[in-house]
């Protein structure tokens, strides 16, 4: 009786984490959205519910970037930085600093904002923004301990990224003992990454409620014009992933390879797809990977170039990034960023793709880092928190969007690295790819 009585309460819950997140997610959106429209101020007791949510995403981005950047870097291995390395990190940090470049001019024609009279906020609208001299030295701490307690976020990005090239060069020490000492310290922060992992995965479980109670509570303040906002964030970001597909990555397959784009797309139309429905990079990759070897790029390059990329290349994301903090930025301080602010935004989020997790909603967390190192920290009850709420809400079809485009990113910057090589198979372009074997 008691197994019974156990076995029917696991099924009373188990639906619940068995559905789509996604589902769930904008389920609470839409909850959220009818509860905030029709109790208004009566809905406001929910804003505990959504800081939770807040504060529980706050909590995990300092050792998300720290062990992420840190085992990103340490993993590529000294040997591979040779020709093949060099040119692909190059042509994968290119394409985010442009990307990034492409997502804030989509928000400055876009201007996507809905102005969050209730929540108004006034810090940082007129502060002055520094020079281009001073973030290069605000990258570079004094104290390691200091920049982690106060969150300075391309400091600790710059010492994360430095902390990791040193321990991959441990790891291929010809010393014994510091050969282990480099294992050790990656499989250290390889754990404290995992860890993590499953702590965000834990919390998006809660990201229905956090989203459903946000949601409401911006629109019992602020009324319905907030949803048309939301669809010019939506078409701005499309507007960039295609902008960025047909300008950088046709660029490069055509002019910088002289390769066919209707060959090239014949094949890397199965990873786009792949990755707009699956949402993870990481589990595009036998696609991907199938794909490089149809158009005829080594297994010796893809093998290396790719699972990096899944990793480093997020040039749908960075364009995301930038769209987003406009939108946010518009909404808080009622004005976009200056010159010197976009600049911080692109070193922040082309440094910070270098730890991304190739997995679903990473943007999200990504976010973050590039809010907090332009000053505008979501906090719980802020407009900043309310306004990332709204991008939550979103989050999941973005998402979609953003990773097709990462992974065609990891296929063109491939083909284009292996032919400058002279390695790729050029028969393979040469017919059509359905008489491929």
């Amino acid at each position: 009786m008691a197994e019974q009585n156990a076995v029917s309460q696991k099924k009373w819950y188990s639906w619940y984490f068995e559905s789509n997140l996604l589902y769930r997610i904008l389920i609470g959106l839409v909850l959220g959205v009818i509860l905030g429209l029709a109790f208004k101020e009566k809905i406001l007791w929910m804003a505990p519910f959504g800081d939770i949510f807040v504060r529980l995403l706050k909590m995990i981005m300092m050792p998300i970037i720290l062990s992420t950047l840190i085992v990103g870097a340490s993993s590529v291995s000294p040997a591979n930085l040779g020709k093949v390395g060099i040119r692909v990190i190059a042509f994968y940090l290119v394409t985010s600093a442009v990307a990034v470049a492409i997502g804030l001019l989509m928000g400055m024609v876009f201007q996507p904002n809905t102005p969050l009279a209730d929540f108004a906020e006034t810090a940082g609208r007129d502060v002055k923004a520094p020079s281009p001299m001073d973030i290069v030295l605000n990258m570079v701490p004094t104290s390691v301990a200091q920049v982690i307690v106060n969150e300075v976020i391309l400091a600790v990005i710059f010492f994360a990224l430095i902390f990791g090239i040193a321990v991959s060069y441990l790891r291929v020490s010809p010393d014994e003992r510091i050969k282990k000492a480099g294992e050790t310290l990656y499989a250290f922060f390889d754990g404290i990454a995992e860890v993590m992992m499953l702590v965000i995965k834990g919390i998006m479980q809660y990201a229905p409620f956090g989203v459903l109670a946000l949601v409401a509570v911006v629109l019992a303040n602020n009324g319905p014009k907030v949803m048309g906002a939301l669809a010019v964030v939506t078409a701005a970001c499309f507007s960039g992933y295609a902008i960025h597909i047909l300008l950088v990555y046709c660029g490069m397959v055509k002019l910088l390879g002289g390769l066919s784009l209707r060959r090239y797309f014949k094949d890397a139309k199965d990873p786009f797809v792949t990755a707009f429905v699956t949402r993870s990079s990481n589990g595009t990759l036998p696609v991907s990977m199938e794909a490089a070897d149809n158009l005829g790029v080594p297994k010796s390059i893809y093998s290396f170039s790719l699972p990096l990329g899944a990793t480093i290349n997020m040039d749908g994301t960075a364009i995301y990034q930038g769209v987003c903090a406009t939108f946010i930025a518009l909404s808080v301080w009622g004005r976009n960023f200056s010159f010197p602010e976009m600049g911080t935004i692109v070193i922040t989020a082309t440094l910070a793709s270098i730890g991304t997790a190739g997995v679903p909603g990473a943007g999200a967390i990504m976010l973050l880092l590039v809010l907090d190192a332009v000053g505008l920290p979501v906090t719980a009850g802020s407009a900043v928190a309310g306004a990332y709420a709204l991008i939550l809400g979103i989050d999941a079809l973005l998402d979609m969007g953003r990773t097709a485009l990462n992974v065609t990113g990891d296929l063109s910057c491939t083909a284009i690295v292996a032919k400058r090589l002279k390695q790729l198979d050029l028969s393979k372009w040469s017919r059509p790819a359905k008489e491929q074997g």
